[in-house]
């Protein structure tokens, strides 16, 4: 099983958010086989919405093991990479088919942060 938690704008995780960290909600998969076999979205309460710590650690909380993003700060990304957490581009901002990228091995690590990572 692997668990994909993505950063989503809604609660019903269509869409990913363009802000990594200050996403609303962040939804995860788990898949076995390729297939779905459960799924939730949780809100960020990271210390970005006043709580404490930063969204990669509320993201490994919930048992990441790859974690898909239009984009983030490099920081972040070491601090994933620092946890064996896989960060991977996001081809688009539909949720579906990033998992179906993802399914088809089609997703590319994403090793260079955005340079306004304060955005992401």
């Amino acid at each position: 099983m692997v668990r994909i938690v993505i950063p989503v704008e809604d609660k019903e995780a269509q869409r990913l958010s363009a802000h990594f960290g200050r996403a609303p909600y962040f939804a995860w998969f788990d898949l076995e086989k390729g297939e779905v076999t459960d799924k939730g979205v949780k809100p960020n309460d990271s210390s970005h919405f006043g709580s404490q710590g930063p969204p990669t650690e509320r993201m490994m909380a919930m048992g990441a093991d790859v974690v898909i993003s239009a984009g983030m700060g490099q920081r972040a990304i070491q601090m994933f990479q620092n946890s064996t957490v896989a960060v991977l581009q996001a081809e688009n901002m539909e949720v579906e088919q990033n998992l179906e990228d993802f399914r088809a091995n089609r997703l590319t690590e994403l090793t260079q942060g955005c340079l306004h990572a304060h955005e992401h």
